[in-house]
Parts: C-alpha cells; structure tokens; sequence
C-alpha cells in the first residue's frame, strides 16, 4: 500500500493527553483534515530510553491503553510505528532466558557475545562508532555464577541483537507480520545503523552489510503491506544511498538548512538542496531527538553550520555532543541542538509559517511533531525535573492545554497551511524549482490543470501561496 502524499502527526502515546485513547480524542477533535498519517513514538513497554528499550514489539504498555486503541487510529490514519531494530531490553523475555540458562538458551544467538568475536585491540576499540562514555560491552552474571560479556551500544538496559544468527531474522520477521496486522503502513527503523558488528570497522553503518539487511527488512515489510523509513543521522550522503535502495529516507538536512537560510536570509545552500533532495524522502522540522547536525554537513559549509549552532544555543539548552571515537564525516562536536523549532526562529510568528511553508513545498512527506504542531515553547521545567536535555521539547499537554494552544494565531494559520498540503490536487503532481533571488525561495507543484506556487521572502519573513482554484479555476493568491 502507497503511502498517503499527507503530513504526518509525530506524536508521543501518552504526552497529549495521558494515553492513546486520549490523543486520537484530539486528533478527533482538532486535526482530522490537516494530516494523513501518525507516527506514535514507542507504546510497547519499555524500560529505558523513553520507550526504545522494548521488552516485546507486541504488547502496549498499559498505561498508555491497548491494541484496539492503536487500531482505532491506523482505521482513520496511515500508522507508524518504531521497529527498534538494533536492540532488545534487558528485561525482555528472551534475556531473561539467556541470563537463566546461559549459552544453553534457546534464545542465547540473539546476542552479541563479545568473549566470543576474538581479540579486540585498542585501536579495534578506537574504530568503533560509541553512544555513551565507555565502551559498548556490559558483563552479564548468569544464573550458575559464571560471566561473559554482551554488545549494548546504548544504555545497559539495552541489549544489542545478533544479526549474524537466523534467530534474529525469524524474530524480526515476526514482529513485522504482526505489527502489520494491527495496521502498521510504516515502520520507522530506528538505530539500524548500529546492527552492523564489524570488528576493525567503525561497527556503524558498515556497507555492503547494511544495505542487504535494509534490503531484507524492506522486503519483509512490504510483503506485509507497509514501507519502510530507516532512521539515521549522520552524513547527508547516506539518506542519498537509502533512497537509492528504494526506502524512504528522511530529510533531516532541512532542519538546520532553514534555520540557517532564515536566521541569514540566506537561500543559495536551501536551493542547491531542493534541486538534488530525494523526492522519496519524509521531511521533518522537529523530532523527539532535537535539531540534529550531522545531517546537514556536505550540504552546508563548516562556517554557516557553526553560525547555526552560535545561533540557536542562545535559545537552546546545552547541545548533545558527538561520543563517536572517529568520525570521518564530522566537522563539529555537536550532535544535536535541544531547543523547539519555534524557539530556534525566536518565537517569530512569520518566521515559522515560513519556515513551514517550504517544508510542506519541498519534495516529500512532510512529518509534523507534536511541539511544532502546536508553536510549543522550550519546557525548561521539565528538562531541570527530568536531567533529560531532550525533554525541553518533549512537553506534557492536557486536554486543555491542546485546546488552547490552537487558538493561538500562528497555530490557527498552520492549520489552515497544513490542510491546504494536504487537500490540494498539484501536490501528487510534479516538483519544480523556480528562479528566485539569493535571499529569496520560490517553488511549484503541477499535476495536470493544477498547480500551486510558493514565493518566501526571508529577509521579510513572509510566504505567499498561489494557486489554480479546484472549483472556479481562477488564480487565487493567499498571504501566510
């Protein structure tokens, strides 16, 4: 089944609200006919990581409700859901067993045995691609007091899974076929690339090998009626590679790429991207992760990226740094910035419709996450409660704090900019990029005997929407 050519909601099961039952209330209630999807960051029970520490991909927490509550929304709605990919909690049934039975487990080959992958020098240990402050591997104590050692590239609750034993693709195969069941038309591949165990190698994103297990998963996925969306952030030229194996990749360049063209009136480096840009991709502004940098080297130059973080950490809490012992690709410390999109655009009002605008003109799918959706501000009180710095963009909305956000102004005006996306003919039509000057960006989408155009002003903010009227076939022109 092809995905709807509709913005996506991305949106957390139990933070507008208190659980799913509550946000498909609210999309009920207030967003029906502005999106075509829902992304639902995890709702399977999960002991670290803010839900990608799964303890099954089969059962939903019950805090945050059911099975029939997810299904109520993939009736109405293009479902995604995360498919964890390289990891499995520490308290899963399957590790529970290995820790019970040790290497006599049944399910003892879905773990990495470090003890058992030969010698690792320092330099091995250098290579590798690290996600925290020391290295990949945690000791286990098995039930007869004996020891040994397992691949965790996160936290210690999450136990990275083997990919060299068929255990683990029989188990993958499984959970696609049911989560498919229940109406999955999307799976979100999170931290697929740290599946490739390579010693010598970087363990990350280690090609061929990716690339055929990618292939694999997309294979099973669309045997089941759904695609896939592997999720990366690094280099820009791995969401080229995604694209050309024929998933979807995101655009996260365009996050720091229009804050930069915005913040410096600046489209030389947004145009360049637009001309070259997967047309396969989903395009988000916003994510649960932060503003992320890798994406945008090679795409913007070292100097303007640097402007962009000085920029936006005047605003921001204090940025996620790289852990990687070596990255080729890198030109920074910072991984990511923690701040909401509409605080990295100063609050401005013109700014984010902009900044919107071209995000839902360029070529893809546009994902719209639940702060952006609502021109939330930075939660600094919950990022001091938590000692999460990602959690300043990750607030906890009420029922009525939803039904008051959309009465603000700019919300009221990205609505009525999303439900335009999302019902009007030209865009299942043809991208084209028009001439524009340096400090300003003009696009167009045509399908048959329509088609709409989007001008941007960035040195005064402003978008300006032209189209070809569905019923009168008049020009009509709207200012945002």
């Amino acid at each position: 089944m092809t995905l709807r050519n509709q913005i996506q909601l991305i949106a957390y099961p139990d933070r507008m609200g208190n659980n799913l039952a509550d946000l498909y209330t609210i999309i009920d209630r207030h967003f029906s006919r502005v999106i075509g999807g829902v992304h639902i960051l995890p709702p399977y029970p999960s002991n670290a990581d803010g839900g990608f520490s799964p303890l099954s991909h089969k059962e939903i927490d019950p805090k945050y409700g059911t099975w029939a509550d997810i299904e109520k929304i993939s009736s109405r709605f293009d479902l995604c859901l995360d498919l964890t990919l390289n990891h499995i909690s520490d308290e899963s049934e399957e590790f529970k067993d290995f820790i019970a039975k040790g290497y006599d487990s049944e399910h003892a080959d879905l773990f990495v045995h470090v003890d058992q992958l030969g010698p690792i020098s320092p330099d091995d240990l250098a290579r590798i691609h690290i996600r925290k402050e020391k290295e990949p591997f945690r000791e286990v104590t098995f039930a007869d007091g004996t020891t040994g050692r397992v691949w965790c590239t996160f936290t210690e609750h999450q136990i990275d899974l083997n990919f060299n034993s068929p255990k683990t693709y029989a188990l993958m195969e499984d959970t696609i076929k049911f989560l498919a069941a229940r109406g999955v038309k999307l799976f979100r591949l999170d931290a697929f690339g740290y599946t490739t165990k390579k010693i010598g190698t970087s363990c990350f994103l280690v090609e061929p090998d990716v690339y055929d297990l990618l292939k694999w998963i997309d294979g099973v996925a669309r045997e089941n009626g759904a695609e896939t969306l592997p999720e990366v952030h690094d280099h820009s030229s791995f969401q080229y590679a995604i694209a050309l194996h024929g998933m979807h990749p995101y655009g996260f360049a365009l996050a720091p790429l229009l804050l930069y063209s915005l913040l410096d009136a600046n489209s030389v480096y947004l145009k360049q991207w637009l001309r070259m840009c997967p047309r396969n991709q989903l395009t988000v502004l916003d994510t649960h992760d932060g503003i992320c940098i890798p994406d945008v080297e090679g795409i913007l130059p070292k100097a303007e990226i640097q402007a962009v973080v000085d920029n936006v950490s005047q605003r921001s809490a204090d940025p996620i740094l790289r852990r990687s012992a070596a990255n080729v690709h890198s030109v920074g410390a910072i991984y990511q910035l923690t701040c909401t999109y509409y605080d990295a655009l100063k609050r401005s009002d013109d700014a984010y419709i902009a900044a919107r605008a071209i995000q839902f003109f360029a070529p893809g799918i546009p994902q719209v996450y639940y702060v952006g959706l609502l021109a939330g501000c930075n939660d600094i009180e919950l990022m001091e409660a938590t000692g999460e710095l990602r959690d300043i963009n990750r607030h906890h909305y009420t029922l009525d704090e939803v039904d008051e956000a959309v009465k603000a102004p700019v919300v009221r005006r990205l609505l009525k900019l999303m439900e335009f996306r999302c019902s009007y003919p030209a865009f299942d039509g043809v991208f084209h990029l028009m001439y524009s000057n340096d400090s300003s960006v003009a696009m167009c989408w045509r399908h048959g005997e329509f088609r709409c155009e989007l001008f941007v002003d960035l040195n005064f903010k402003k978008a300006t929407v032209g189209y070809v009227d569905v019923k009168s076939k008049r020009w009509l022109t709207m200012r945002w």
